[in-house]
């Protein structure tokens, strides 16, 4: 492993430090608390942007029962709903509630400021660079998560 892989892990480990770091206050303060798989299963959902109970499934690789298991307890929970389709009205759509958008804006401000900080220690063209930079671990990763990942608006 080189240098520049070696300081990408360590960035990517500090982004979720600071996550969990934050959240687990949170996991004694919340009238239904989250277990660590549902917390997992929002953050997938909340990526998928809108997906039917079967993507989300089929993305996590579980059974269907399962996934409607899960769905459901974060429904009773408050931080799921499911949305009937218009087109099709045997399809629901799995919907983030404002109660978990509240929750995941915890490590939304922190990247939010982390990049300002960063941008304002570059030029213009470091700026554009990284932009690019980023735009190719998207597309490298999007290899090995083939679908699209909504930008997360914290």
């Amino acid at each position: 492993m080189d240098k520049t892989e070696e300081l990408f892990g360590k960035v990517y480990a500090q982004f979720k430090m600071h996550f969990y770091r934050e959240i687990f206050p949170n996991f004694e303060n919340r009238e239904a608390t989250l277990t660590t798989v549902e917390s997992f299963c929002m953050e997938v959902i909340y990526a998928m942007g809108r997906p039917t109970i079967n993507a989300f499934a089929q993305f996590l690789r579980m059974s269907s029962p399962n996934a409607a298991y899960k769905v459901n307890n974060l429904i009773r929970k408050g931080y799921l709903r499911k949305v009937q389709s218009t087109r099709d009205r045997r399809e629901y759509y799995l919907e983030v509630t404002q109660r978990y958008i509240d929750y995941a804006n915890i490590s939304g401000s922190y990247v939010d400021g982390v990049m300002e900080r960063v941008r304002k220690r570059m030029t213009d063209e470091e700026w554009a660079q990284f932009h690019h930079v980023l735009d190719i671990l998207s597309d490298e990763m999007r290899e090995d998560i083939p679908m699209e990942v909504k930008q997360p608006t914290l």
